[in-house]
């Protein structure tokens, strides 16, 4: 009698997809995305290839933090629909063979959510503020803790409580040691996952304990071990949270945001009875350069093999600088403290690495994240005028930072019309730059060699191929200044020198650009088969 070996979990492989819903599609006419523009494109998202769809905040918001700023947690915001639309959203998507993650946002709520607002009428003392960090008292804040957004993380009332706010003052911090807050996070996990929603992404899932008596950071603080990020307390949130989701069937899933400076302070979060997987942003931010790429590689298989977790990789998202920009400047690195927003950037250079990329991290094994426009190799757009900046980062530093708004312009989906086919109407809530319609998904359908056609082709052949293969690799010899593995009889190689390399033996799968004969072009990938 044989026995077959039980498929992996989804989650454990899946190509998701990251929709930033203000910018993926307009259904209503109004310059802003919305539900409807996203259902009305669930076919071409099957068509790519992915296997799940994570959104990005939808929910009631007064949009200060791009609905990172939560004032509901169980209704959507009219700027993008309705409860019921996401409902049909959800079973459509399913329908179309694709998975739906929805944001959490539990490190902190907008400050027009019904629990602050009657804290602030409350006043002084009250239980309503025992849900948030309000300290009493004092000129000064309560510590030294700076916002990630810059300046202090706490604002003083007018009746003398300071309260804390580790990005915006219009996201105060829930306090987790109070258990109206537990209760009512483990309410809104059962009230989604009853819609059928596959998992959740959890924003900040490093930040929510805070260390006893909120010390200072201190002047030169120790990254590692910081009093309100990475507190010991916060796995016991997460251990109970694993069991409501695995109350429920269909292989649900928790991705954590976990923003720290090590893989091995990451992966504490994957142990069997927390979170399934996290974003690998070690990998994210590493340059394009062999030596480190294979570093973070390595590392990263290291730190999650002892808890059993799968790899994931992701080279953008809603919060950093399109890598087709990063990898087009002397300095291929990225820092969140220190983005270097204005750097200049050759473009052609950017998009080519940048498709090489793109086949490297969907030969790795374990879970690939794509961001909307990736597929299209959009850059990021480094000319907003200051009067459309949107994101508070720009005002709380006085322009120092010009934020994230860069890597949210509205998606090119035609090359014609005065918006590219994002909405009916010209005026949009962030502008498109000129010379977008090139990039648009109608003018890269009909281009056998564009990016879109590149990344469809390589998840097509990541799904044939790859996705039941063991979560690990094997470096072969490879000559300087390149990367290749194999796994199983799958080889990549990337070259990210300056030089073409020979070509290794077997049959040519796929290319990120086309080969010279029988050599790979400098900052080019190639996939083969060996042969047997």
């Amino acid at each position: 009698m044989s026995t077959s070996t039980p498929a992996p979990a989804w989650w454990r492989h899946a190509a998701i997809y990251q929709i930033y819903v203000r910018s993926f599609a307009d259904g209503d006419g109004d310059g802003t995305g919305d539900l409807a523009g996203v259902r009305d494109r669930l076919p071409y998202l099957r068509e790519l290839g992915v296997d799940a769809l994570w959104f990005n905040p939808w929910y009631v918001s007064p949009l200060a933090d791009g609905g990172y700023d939560v004032a509901d947690y169980r209704d959507i915001d009219p700027v993008f629909g309705t409860l019921a639309e996401a409902e049909q959203l959800i079973a459509e998507a399913h329908g179309h063979g694709l998975r739906v993650i929805v944001d959490l946002v539990p490190n902190h709520c907008s400050d027009q959510h019904p629990w602050f607002r009657e804290a602030l009428a409350a006043g002084p003392g009250s239980a309503a503020r025992e849900r948030f960090w309000f300290v009493s008292g004092g000129e000064e804040p309560p510590n030294d803790w700076q916002s990630y957004f810059g300046g202090p993380a706490w604002t003083r009332l007018p009746d003398g409580d300071w309260y804390l706010h580790m990005f915006a003052p219009e996201q105060p911090d829930l306090n987790w040691e109070n258990p109206d807050v537990r209760a009512e996070f483990e309410d809104i996990l059962h009230f989604w996952l009853k819609r059928g929603v596959d998992g959740f992404r959890i924003d900040v899932a490093h930040g929510l304990a805070k260390k006893a008596g909120l010390p200072d950071a201190g002047p030169d603080p120790d990254p590692t071990d910081l009093p309100y990020q990475d507190v010991a307390e916060v796995h016991e949130i997460y251990r109970s949270w694993r069991k409501i989701l695995d109350s429920y069937p269909g292989e649900r899933t928790f991705i954590g945001e976990v923003w720290l400076p090590t893989p091995g302070q990451s992966a504490q979060y994957l142990r069997p009875d927390e979170l399934h997987s996290a974003f690998n942003f070690e990998f994210l931010c590493c340059p394009w350069e062999a030596a480190a790429l294979r570093g973070v590689v390595d590392f990263t298989l290291t730190a999650h093999a002892p808890v059993g977790a799968p790899p994931t990789w992701v080279l953008s998202n809603h919060d950093t600088i399109r890598h087709v920009t990063r990898y087009g400047r002397a300095d291929t690195s990225f820092d969140m403290a220190a983005p270097r927003l204005l750097d200049p950037s050759d473009p052609g250079l950017g998009r080519r690495r940048a498709r090489a990329a793109a086949l490297l991290t969907l030969a790795l094994p374990g879970g690939v994240y794509v961001y909307q426009g990736d597929e299209l190799g959009l850059p990021e757009v480094q000319d907003i005028p200051d009067e459309l900046i949107q994101d508070p980062k720009f005002a709380r530093t006085n322009g120092e930072n010009r934020g994230r708004d860069g890597c949210r312009v509205p998606l090119p989906w035609t090359a014609e019309g005065p918006s590219l086919g994002f909405s009916d109407s010209a005026e949009l809530w962030l502008p498109q730059p000129a010379g977008w319609a090139s990039s648009s998904v109608a003018a890269q359908t009909a281009d056998p060699a564009s990016v879109l056609n590149l990344y469809r082709t390589a998840l097509a052949v990541r799904r044939a191929r790859l996705e039941k293969l063991p979560e690990s690799l094997t470096w072969l010899e490879s000559p300087p200044g390149t990367l290749s593995f194999a796994r199983g009889d799958f080889r990549c190689l990337v070259n990210l020198s300056a030089a073409s390399v020979p070509l290794p033996a077997g049959e040519v799968l796929l290319s990120s650009v086309p080969l010279e004969q029988d050599l790979v072009p400098a900052d080019a990938c190639v996939w083969t088969l060996a042969r047997s």
